[in-house]
């Protein structure tokens, strides 16, 4: 269940259908992402793809009838309205039109009306309708999927089309398994049962029945029953380039450091084209550094290597080797400088305390200790106010019960040290969004007998690293799926009774509302390692670093009364 494969494939159908030629692919700003994300410019290149066109732009080009358009778009009404533009004034030879997901019969009467000039091959669904951020790894990019708690309708729609799409490019059935105590779960839920009902002859004609393998399970879980994970500071390279510098489409920004060289003022991070991030997307901080000496140092050797051009075999050799050369230069310079900038923001900020005393605040139970240190932090002029209030946030979380809970006075310690109001109110909004009112589980182990004795234990042997001590909620939610023990009663399957419970499930389908995180996906990760046959696949409204997540919690709370921090006045 490799979804960047399944993309792959489909996108590699649209160019391979068309025949040779040159040709020209429209896409609209959606798919021109979905694409992106699994084949780099060069790729597409060499498939005889030579223009990159968006349906939405008006650009003014002459006839162009010696290129074939494969044209690749969701079937929204906007862009059924602008393809009917293209197709009363063709601009190219012929059409091959790809809808991302379902198009109805009325659209495509529609087009066949606007389509005088006969210009039109082919008509197809191909089911490659969200971002593959990894093997096992999806996403929408839609930050702020609920607004005062409910659903977004549009939103709505756009997550139960491309978790049908999922389904139907990966070839699995699913049963539908979603958080009983969260509406946006149960609506959304509902969406795709709707969805997978209305769409039974495409499924039954995809995707063969075979009764031998349990069935499949997609479960449907929410944002806030786990709001700590996406707080906490990160130290594996992936969740640590999200956290510090923000991965958006595979792309993160440099432009703001001084002195980055031109070509390197955004750079492409993929697993898939980049040999040395695909190694190390789960290393941690520590190894990288030595992961990146043992690059420096072959590197060095292939440089030393081409400056001994003397004869023509070795004019030769260079030039066969020249291209390998310049890639893992380029290679070289990019991590260099990506590995660079976190270190120097680890030092600049006091990471490291920072996130110690996160993971502590996360894992254990010691408040007049983590109050102290706290204080401590709230005074240090170098720790950044985004991290100031994230501890707060944190604090707030773990001892909202607590008898000598100190929240409004380190409330008041915010505003002395300059925060802004807003950020401020991020931390109220996190108690109101994920406070223990909000969370079906026992987030923090307090009321389940057998984890207060794993944190014995663990508080007994001592942990290996004390930056990534802290495990998500959602490892526990998996194993419990994976032995077939997760509560019927708080995971209900969506249009009751199906023999799938008792039979533990190979494969696996998690969709996040309110949006994932690259701790997650690692916890994913090891989970497929551990677990033979088992095959887990991650996705979310969008994937979380800190920053996106207090903008989620805004969207999600606005409107909504103060209920749970109404004592908290001077706020």
């Amino acid at each position: 269940m490799n979804v960047i494969q399944a993309v792959k494939l489909y996108i590699t159908k649209m160019t391979e259908e068309s025949g040779p030629g040159m040709k020209v692919i429209l896409m609209d700003k959606d798919t021109t992402s979905i694409v992106s994300m699994v084949f780099s410019q060069s790729e597409i290149l060499q498939k005889e793809v030579y223009l990159f066109e968006r349906i939405d732009s008006h650009s003014k080009w002459d006839n162009m009838k010696h290129m074939k358009c494969i044209v690749f778009l969701r079937p929204t009404s906007e862009n059924i309205s602008l393809l009917c533009r293209e197709l009363r004034y063709p601009k190219y030879g012929v059409y091959f039109i790809y809808f991302s997901n379902v198009i109805s019969k009325a659209d495509i009467k529609t087009l066949a009306e606007c389509d005088e000039q006969e210009t039109v091959r082919e008509v197809q669904e191909v089911f490659a309708d969200y971002l593959a951020v990894d093997r096992h790894l999806f996403s929408f990019n839609i930050a702020g999927c609920l607004h005062g708690r409910s659903w977004n309708q549009h939103h709505l729609q756009r997550c139960a089309q491309g978790i049908l799409a999922l389904l139907l490019s990966v070839k699995r059935r699913a049963v539908v398994r979603y958080e009983a105590a969260s509406e946006p779960c149960a609506r959304l839920a509902e969406r795709v049962r709707d969805l997978l009902r209305r769409e039974a002859v495409l499924i039954d004609n995809n995707i063969p029945f075979n009764g031998e393998i349990p069935t499949p399970q997609l479960l449907i879980i929410d944002r806030r029953d786990d709001p700590v994970t996406p707080l906490l500071s990160q130290w594996t390279y992936q969740a640590m380039v999200h956290e510090l510098l923000t991965i958006n489409n595979n792309r993160v920004s440099l432009a703001h450091l001084p002195e980055v060289h031109k070509d390197f003022k955004e750079v492409v991070l993929s697993s898939e084209q980049d040999e040395f991030y695909a190694k190390n997307l789960y290393s941690n901080f520590g190894e990288i550094g030595q992961t990146m000496k043992s690059l420096m140092d072959e590197f060095q050797k292939k440089a030393k290597s081409h400056q001994k051009v003397e004869s023509i075999a070795d004019m030769k050799h260079f030039v066969e080797q020249y291209p390998l050369f310049k890639k893992m230069s380029g290679t070289v310079t990019k991590h260099v400088t990506v590995v660079g900038e976190l270190s120097a923001c680890v030092t600049r900020h006091n990471l490291l305390e920072v996130s110690e005393l996160e993971q502590e605040i996360a894992c254990q139970s010691d408040h007049s200790k983590h109050l102290q240190r706290l204080k401590n932090l709230l005074s240090n002029a170098a720790v950044r106010h985004h991290d100031a209030a994230k501890l707060v946030g944190l604090y707030a979380l773990r001892y909202e019960k607590h008898a000598s809970n100190a929240l409004p006075s380190l409330i008041e310690a915010l505003k002395n040290r300059g925060v802004s109001e807003q950020l401020i109110k991020s931390v109220i909004n996190l108690l109101e969004y994920g406070g223990a009112h909000a969370r079906q589980s026992d987030l923090f182990g307090l009321q389940d007998a057998v984890k207060i004795t794993k944190r014995l234990f663990k508080g007994l042997n001592g942990v290996e690293n004390i930056y990534t001590q802290h495990t998500p909620l959602l490892k526990d939610t998996l194993e419990d799926l994976i032995k077939g023990k997760l509560r019927e009663n708080l995971y209900p399957t969506m249009g009751g009774d199906d023999g799938a419970y008792g039979r533990r499930p190979q494969d696996i389908f998690v969709f996040i509302v309110g949006g994932a995180t690259y701790e997650e996906a690692l916890c994913v990760h090891q989970i497929n390692q551990t677990y033979s046959g088992v095959r887990i696949v991650l996705g979310g409204t969008t994937v979380h670093n800190s920053t996106s997540f207090f903008e989620e919690v805004k969207a999600a709370m606005q409107g909504v009364h103060r209920t749970h921090t109404r004592h908290i006045r001077n706020v």
